[in-house]
């Protein structure tokens, strides 16, 4: 008997099933220049690193694979919108998605989400809406009423005061690229700017 189908005897329907996948974000972590915003997986492994060139402006960030290599460019426009290029470009046609602001309150920020080519749904309505508090890290991603993603502090037990330097994305499984994701938590970080 092999390993898959003794565990789907242990566990009926554990074949198809999915689990959410967690990624620790942290600018603390071994190997990285301190201050680098990076996310690991639940073994410590750098998945993604969040970087601003020496040469590029400061409105403009690069989502990098463990690698070093550029998956997303994100561009801060005026007036709470950004916009996000796969790799290095800033070509219309390479653009991935387009984020604009809708709430800017102390506490609280939504930001609207739209995909561009091949993954936009042609119309006016936003792909993907962004709730949530930029200062507690804390935030929820919905498509319609759907939960995609959400994030919050690191706590302990015992712990009154939770630290805002590392904090967890809790990725929901069938949603849509983790890399997608992570570009849009970023883009929320600065959201209260």
């Amino acid at each position: 008997m092999d390993v898959e189908s003794s565990e789907s005897a242990a566990y009926p329907g554990s074949g198809n099933m999915q689990i959410p996948i967690d990624l620790f974000g942290s600018k603390e972590h071994h190997g990285l220049p301190r201050g680098t915003l990076a996310f690991a997986d639940d073994s410590g492994n750098i998945v993604y690193k969040v970087n601003r060139h020496n040469s590029s402006p400061k409105d403009k960030k690069f989502l990098l694979d463990a690698s070093g290599n550029v998956i997303f460019s994100i561009h801060r426009n005026q007036k709470g919108s950004w916009k996000c290029y796969n790799g290095e470009s800033n070509v219309e046609a390479e653009m991935v998605l387009r984020v604009q602001r809708t709430v800017k309150k102390l506490n609280r920020v939504e930001l609207q989400v739209f995909y561009c080519g091949e993954r936009s749904n042609g119309g006016e309505a936003c792909d993907l809406i962004m709730r949530g508090s930029p200062c507690m890290r804390s935030c929820g991603i919905y498509k319609d009423t759907e939960i995609v993603a959400q994030t919050s502090l690191m706590y302990k037990l015992h712990q009154i005061y939770a630290s805002r330097g590392k904090f967890r994305i809790t990725i929901f499984p069938g949603t849509t690229d983790h890399a997608v994701i992570v570009a849009l938590f970023v883009i929320f970080l600065n959201g209260r700017k």
